[in-house]
């Protein structure tokens, strides 16, 4: 019989707490879920775990995978549960904690080891594959995710269904560990971080600056061409007004905030609808001027744990190329369309045509604002928006926004890797909290839908998949050194400063490599730092008129005369607009 790749990992989670307490008896076991590619479980022990256990805890698991152990279900009272787990105070606590009027409560025995679990699982060990699984890592994690807990030890999985899915996704980790955005940012002189100073935060330098501007050049005349009007809002605002939005409610422990020396309390902003929801409600609004398409590249910062920073994926303070777009009921659909395409549009320009995308249902959560009623109609809105647009998309429950249901875009790199970037998101909330409005044809006042939109989601984490999937070979119209000019000695320099002045008069960033250092040595180090270009000029090609091209990636090289290689480089670097 097969199984869904999640219970399989589930159920392994379940071996190795197993094989871990047959090694470390004295151990406490907090939990352990599937997760995408593995699992992984919380422990509570003196003994310090390290990648020298592995291979023990590896062998044992494989040993009680192949003793043919049955996974056996039992539904209990809540007393008898505590009677169970009486040794074990995480399971204590949360059985403490639980609610006797919910579901009822199961315990899943595997050999020796008892776990309260919902399940399901594999019916027997037989049906795991021994060869399929490898602890990846041991990392601290607090209990309950909460700083004022205890530190447990996370010894993190990767499982799969079979060996060959194994050795893929380990073949594809090694790949990604070379292109990781922090090795490539070294490689490159693109950008760094500074834990020390600054967690979480991005140092660009020059060039990443280059590439991280033209990147919002690019959604800019992007959103130029489909009417948008750029505003910019605030950074620090009034507490009050998030807790009229509701983010606070939810998202308070992400925040940045203190109270100023007059008493009042402040927020750096974490998002940016409440300010792009002020400036709309700027003057009287008619149905005329609808839809109405606000952006902002906002720059926002929210508190993410430190365990969870890598480098450009996840940080602290990001930018985001927001909009938000208020518009009728009649119009609502069509503007989702109109958002999907575009959306599509863009990523297939950046070489990114793989595309998926989940419409998020409600959640259920005490944090949710609006009635059944408006949820309804704002998700059977999108599903049909969904359908017009003739895109890919499953179904993801329960995993909107607190203000509404939302659509989120998934793209895949050059590896294989899925990434979450877009979004759409319909709100019919949040214009009712600010009491937004807009003269319909009728005289009267009408309240606008607002729909949340980001293309590419964070500037910085788009550029670091943008970065790792090219493996650093950026496209000539992002690279932020499309060319640069090594003469083979010091006698040509002034050919050079003519052929870089020439590409810079047709809009083509250059530079010369003056360094008074041998030209393979040069070409050697331009490559390494990914220069997609390399024009080389000496006795001939100042003679000539030309230049001798070096391509990355390429074997050889190629002869242009200067006026060809200009037109070629001013066609090559435009925007794919």
């Amino acid at each position: 019989m097969s199984y869904p790749i999640e219970l399989i990992r589930h159920s392994l989670a379940h071996v190795m707490a197993a094989a871990v307490k047959k090694l470390h008896p004295e151990v406490k076991f907090a939990g352990g879920p599937a997760i995408e590619n593995g699992f992984y479980y919380d422990f509570d022990t003196e003994y310090r775990f390290s990648e020298a256990d592995f291979e023990a805890i590896e062998k044992e698991m494989k040993s009680l995978i192949k003793s043919d152990g049955r996974f056996e279900r039992r539904e209990i009272s809540l007393k008898e549960a505590k009677e169970i787990f009486a040794d074990q105070p995480y399971k204590m606590e949360w059985l403490n904690e639980y609610d006797a009027k919910g579901e009822a409560l199961s315990i899943y025995t595997f050999r020796d080891f008892t776990d309260l679990c919902r399940g399901p699982h594999v019916e027997s060990s037989k049906d795991l594959p021994k060869d399929g699984f490898k602890i990846r890592s041991v990392a601290g994690a607090y209990w309950k995710g909460d700083s004022k807990n205890k530190m447990l030890q996370r010894i993190y999985v990767d499982a799969f269904e079979s060996k060959d899915a194994l050795d893929n996704f380990l073949k594809m980790q090694e790949e990604a560990a070379k292109r990781d955005n922090r090795k490539l940012g070294k490689d490159m002189d693109l950008f760094h971080f500074e834990p020390e100073y600054a967690p979480g935060a991005v140092f660009w330098h020059d060039k990443g600056f280059k590439v991280y501007r033209r990147l919002i050049e690019y959604i800019r005349a992007r959103q130029n061409r489909e009417g948008y009007l750029e505003i910019s809002t605030p950074t620090v605002m009034e507490r009050s007004l998030w807790e009229k939005s509701g983010h606070w409610a939810k998202y308070a422990s992400h925040n940045y905030s203190g109270k100023t020396l007059d008493g009042k309390d402040f927020c750096v902003k974490p998002m940016s609808c409440p300010g792009g929801m002020l400036v709309f409600a700027q003057g009287i609004k008619s149905y005329k001027e609808l839809p109405m398409y606000l952006a902002e590249f906002g720059k926002v910062n929210r508190y993410e744990a430190s365990g969870s920073l890598a480098g450009l994926m996840r940080v602290r303070e990001l930018t985001q190329d927001d909009a938000h777009i208020f518009c009728t009921e009649e119009q609502m659909q069509e503007e989702v369309v109109k958002a999907l395409r575009l959306i599509l549009e863009i990523y297939h320009n950046l070489g990114f045509d793989k595309v998926l995308m989940d419409l998020e249902t409600r959640p259920d959560s005490e944090f949710r604002i609006g009635s059944d009623e408006v949820w309804d109609f704002a998700e059977d809105t999108l599903r049909k928006a969904l359908d017009a647009a003739g895109v890919e998309y499953v179904i993801a429950e329960g995993e909107g926004a607190f203000y509404g249901p939302k659509i989120c875009v998934y793209l895949w790199d050059a590896i294989g890797r899925k990434w979450q970037c877009g979004t759409v998101q319909l709100d019919m909330n949040l214009p009712e909290r600010f009491d937004l409005s807009y003269i319909g044809e009728d005289g009267e006042k009408h309240r606008p839908i607002m729909l949340h939109r980001a293309m590419l989601g964070s500037i910085e984490r788009f550029f670091g998949i943008l970065l790792e999937s090219t493996g650093g070979n950026l496209p000539l119209w992002l690279s932020p050194e499309p060319v640069v000019v090594v003469p083979v000695s010091e006698k040509y320099k002034d050919y050079a400063d003519k052929v870089v002045d020439d590409l810079r008069a047709a809009g083509v960033y250059a530079r010369a490599d003056l360094r008074d250092e041998k030209v393979n040595y040069k070409v050697r180090e331009l490559s390494l730092s990914k220069t997609p270009i390399i024009a080389v000029v000496g006795e001939k090609e100042m003679a000539d008129k030309s230049v001798t091209l070096r391509y990355l990636g390429k074997e050889g090289q190629e002869i242009k005369s200067l006026s060809e290689f200009v037109e070629y480089m001013k066609n090559a670097v435009k925007m794919p607009l």
